[in-house]
C-alpha cells in the first residue's frame, strides 16, 4: 500500500500531538445508535499506522530547514501561507513551493521513492 499526499496532510496536523490517537475521527466510524455492519479487521482503519508512520517520516527524511518550517507552520500550528512568507522573508510563492515540496519529500520517503521536483529533475529515459 503506498500513501497518497492526502494521506499525509490528513495525519500532518496532530504530528506532535501526543493524544492524537483519540482525537482522529476514524473515516469508517459508526455513531451511537446507528446498525453496524460486519466488521472485518483486515479492512479496519489505518490512520493510526499513518500517523506513527508520518512521524517516523518527519524524523528520517532530509528536509531542508526552511521545508520543515513551512510544512510544520501550514499544518501543524495552521498558519496562512502569506504568514509563513513574512516569517521566512520570502515571497508566498516561494513559500508554497518549500511547503509543497516537503509534503512531497515526506511522501516519497514513505513510499521508497526518490522526491522527484518537478520535469527537470526527471532521469533521462535510457535509448533502447
Amino acid at each position: 500500500m503506498g500513501y497518497q499526499r492526502a494521506d499525509v496532510e490528513h495525519v500532518l496536523p496532530y504530528l506532535f500531538d501526543a493524544e492524537a490517537a483519540y482525537g482522529i475521527k476514524s473515516e469508517v466510524y459508526v455513531e451511537d445508535g446507528m446498525p453496524k455492519g460486519y466488521s472485518d479487521p483486515s479492512h479496519g482503519n489505518s490512520i493510526f499506522a499513518a500517523l506513527s508512520d508520518v512521524r517516523r517520516a518527519w524524523r528520517d527524511t532530509p528536509l531542508t530547514l526552511v521545508e520543515r518550517q513551512a510544512v510544520l507552520m501550514r499544518h501543524v500550528l495552521d498558519v496562512e501561507l502569506k504568514v509563513i512568507a513574512a516569517f521566512q522573508s520570502v515571497e508566498p510563492s516561494t513559500a508554497m513551493r518549500r511547503h509543497e515540496r516537503g509534503v512531497g519529500k515526506l511522501t516519497a520517503w514513505l513510499n521508497g521513492e526518490t522526491y522527484v521536483d518537478g520535469y527537470d529533475s526527471l532521469p533521462e529515459l535510457a535509448a533502447a
